[in-house]
């Protein structure tokens, strides 16, 4: 039996710190897991909100080709029964295909939060997954806190999980809801589980103790064949298993486990995409789709690479949509400046005298401060110039700025005034901004407009600021990074100076030479 995705950003995504998801952008999500091959779809808790109700019942217009989308609920309440309680009435009238219950697994939530007896416990169970399938609904049942419970009482958990069996489950999800539980355990436990039950199990980790997706992998390993979790690991507290890592994994590490592909080359597509929605930065740092993934800044990593790519990266960068970074550093070798040098069409070797005098350069910059992993704009600049192929577009003569605060202001009011020359043309101009930074930006812009026009498309997006040596108190170095972008591309300098106006002002008209530099290219 092949692995079944089952996707629960919409839902348990959604509890985590920071994540909200509109109407409109629910509906996207469940289009991008749909025509990604996700096979199930949890929308939302049918009992929780008017935005999780609207979405049952608008994702129906989207026909969706391939996922099935599931409602969520518990089940009943103590001492009542199914077809009188507001719960799992919702989960009906949520008219999804599937309705997902959790039960407690667990004596101590059934003794302390509950507080029922362990009787009514299995009672509660049974009779609401058996209404269910009554009702024409098939039920996955997520045993919630399922390994605490196992461990604490192995027989009673046990008998939660064979009610749910009994009633006509579908498929019986072994939750690590605390997310404590390690490989393990969890490999011997889920192993044990479905040998004794002998039906289709599921995995649902969450990522409290780091091991998310290596439990989930664990649990497969042992025999489950329904894996939950959300895309980029959203969740509540730590997040819960990453799908984005396991449905790589598992079609490249445990190819035996599927019988239909997931367009992998769409994974960083999907990755972003979704962060989009949910208006997250992508982590710089994810397995397979992170900026960081096929970075390399070691030059011995960096001389395998160019030889052979497979000796420092596991699997190809374009597989998973992503691409390789070679980064410059301190750390740099001849090999990582050669490839970069290549990389923007120059035409150079190894021994070449370029090669090293970009290297020494690159050192003495960095031994005053200036870090270039992050400035790649910068050091295509820095490169440009050692090699005398730098052409200045302008000369900038001079700037001033004027900050006041003003009463009833939160923010600082600052002006700037730039002049530069372009040619024999010399313009002055003057602008305000929300504090000196915004003000540079705005009054270099507009001093510039007049000769670069596509000047008026690069915005500034990001502003990062690092003190490098704070034992110097008012006289320490300043690190200023600045992301900008035209729309269509983003690109960072960099600048440093004892004044972090003065670095500020390197990284930004760095960053308008960057432009300039492009439009030149194309």
């Amino acid at each position: 039996m092949s692995v079944l995705w089952y996707d629960t950003t919409l839902r348990d995504g959604a509890q985590g710190k920071g994540i909200s998801f509109s109407p409109a952008g629910k509906l996207k999500v469940a289009r991008l897991l749909d025509a990604f091959g996700v096979d199930m779809i949890e929308g939302g808790y049918a009992a929780s909100n008017p935005k999780d109700v609207a979405f049952f019942q608008d994702v129906k217009a989207l026909e969706l080709k391939h996922a099935r989308v599931a409602a969520f609920g518990s089940t009943r309440r103590a001492r009542i029964s199914p077809s009188e309680d507001q719960g799992c009435k919702a989960l009906l009238a949520a008219d999804t295909p599937i309705c997902t219950i959790f039960g407690k697994s667990w004596t101590l939530h059934v003794e302390e939060v509950l507080r029922c007896t362990r009787e009514e416990n299995l009672a509660m169970i049974s009779e609401t997954v058996d209404w269910l399938c009554q009702n024409g609904k098939e039920v996955v049942y997520d045993a919630e806190h399922f390994f605490d419970g196992f461990k604490a009482d192995e027989a009673y958990c046990l008998q939660t999980l064979d009610a749910a069996k009994q009633a006509g489950a579908s498929v019986l999800v072994l939750c690590d809801t605390n997310g404590g539980t390690l490989p393990n355990e969890v490999e011997r436990i889920t192993r044990q589980v479905k040998e004794e039950l002998g039906m289709a199990v599921g995995i649902h980790a969450h990522n409290d103790g780091a091991c998310a997706v290596a439990n989930s992998l664990a649990a497969l390993d042992a025999g489950a064949r329904h894996v939950q979790g959300t895309i980029n690991g959203y969740g509540e507290r730590c997040g819960n298993a990453d799908l984005i890592p396991l449905f790589a994994n598992v079609q490249f590490k445990m190819p035996e486990l599927v019988s239909q592909e997931l367009p992998l080359d769409r994974l960083t597509e999907l990755s972003h995409a979704i962060d989009e929605i949910a208006n997250q930065r992508p982590n710089p740092k994810s397995a397979y789709v992170g900026e960081h993934a096929f970075s390399h800044k070691a030059g011995m990593h960096v001389d395998g690479v160019r030889k052979n790519a497979a000796s420092f990266e596991h699997v190809p960068p374009d597989s998973v949509g992503n691409n390789r970074h070679i980064l410059i550093s301190e750390l740099s070798g001849g090999s990582n400046v050669l490839l970069k040098i290549r990389d923007m069409g120059l035409k150079v070797d190894k021994s070449s005298p370029e090669v090293r005098e970009v290297l020494q350069e690159l050192e003495r910059l960095e031994k005053d401060g200036y870090e270039f992993e992050g400035a790649e704009a910068s050091f295509t600049m820095l490169v440009q110039k050692v090699l005398k192929n730098h052409k200045s577009f302008f000369e900038v003569e001079g700037y001033r700025i004027i900050s006041e605060h003003r009463p009833g202001r939160e923010t600082e009011l600052a002006e700037a005034s730039v002049k530069v020359r372009v040619g024999d043309e010399a313009e002055y101009t003057v602008a305000e901004g929300e504090g000196p930074v915004d003000a540079l930006n705005r009054a270099l812009r507009k001093a510039l407009a007049r000769f670069f026009p596509a000047i008026a498309e690069v915005e500034l997006i990001d502003y990062r600021v690092r003190i490098l040596d704070p034992e110097h108190k008012t006289r320490a170095m300043t690190r200023v990074l600045i992301e900008s972008s035209d729309g269509s591309t983003s690109w960072s300098t960099v600048g440093v100076s004892e004044n972090i106006i003065e670095a500020s002002w390197e990284a930004l008209v760095e960053s308008v030479e960057y432009k300039l530099f492009l439009q030149e290219q194309s």
